[in-house]
C-alpha cells in the first residue's frame, strides 16, 4: 500500500513539473523590447482599440508572465510569436502606428525592432 502511494505522489509530482524561468539573456532582450514600444510615441492596437506604447508594455508584460508560469520561453522571437503577435483571446492580429505611419502587424514592428536592439549591442556588426 506504501508502495502504491508513492507511486501515486511521483506521477503527481511529475505532472506538475514547473517550467524553468526564461533565461537571463532573453528576458533582458525582451525588456530592452518593451521599454522601447514604450517610449517609441507609437500606438499599440488589440482588439479594435489604440494604446499608448505604456499601456501595450503592462499588457505584454501580463501575457510574459502568463507564458512563464507554463513553459521555458526559448527566445525573443518565440515570445513575439507567442504573446506579441496577436490576441489570444479574438486571434485578431495586434498592431503598431507610429505617428502619420500607416499601422503594421505589430509582429513585423516588433521584429525590426529587436534586429536594431541586437545590432547595437554587437556594435552594429551582423
Amino acid at each position: 500500500m506504501n508502495r502504491l502511494i508513492f507511486l501515486l505522489v511521483l506521477a503527481v509530482a511529475s505532472s506538475t513539473a514547473v517550467a524553468a524561468p526564461t533565461s537571463a539573456p532573453v528576458r533582458a532582450e525582451i525588456d530592452v523590447l518593451l521599454t522601447n514600444l514604450q517610449a517609441s510615441g507609437c500606438e499599440f492596437s488589440r482588439n479594435g482599440a489604440w494604446y499608448s506604447g505604456a499601456e501595450a508594455k503592462v499588457h505584454l508584460l501580463r501575457k510574459l508572465e502568463y507564458l512563464e508560469g507554463k513553459s521555458t520561453l526559448r527566445s525573443t522571437e518565440q515570445f513575439i510569436e507567442l504573446a506579441a503577435s496577436s490576441s489570444s483571446f479574438t486571434g485578431q492580429s495586434y498592431q503598431v502606428k507610429c505617428g502619420n505611419t500607416p499601422p503594421v502587424k505589430s509582429q513585423q514592428w516588433l521584429t525590426r525592432e529587436l534586429a536594431s536592439i541586437r545590432s547595437l549591442s554587437s556594435g552594429g556588426k551582423p
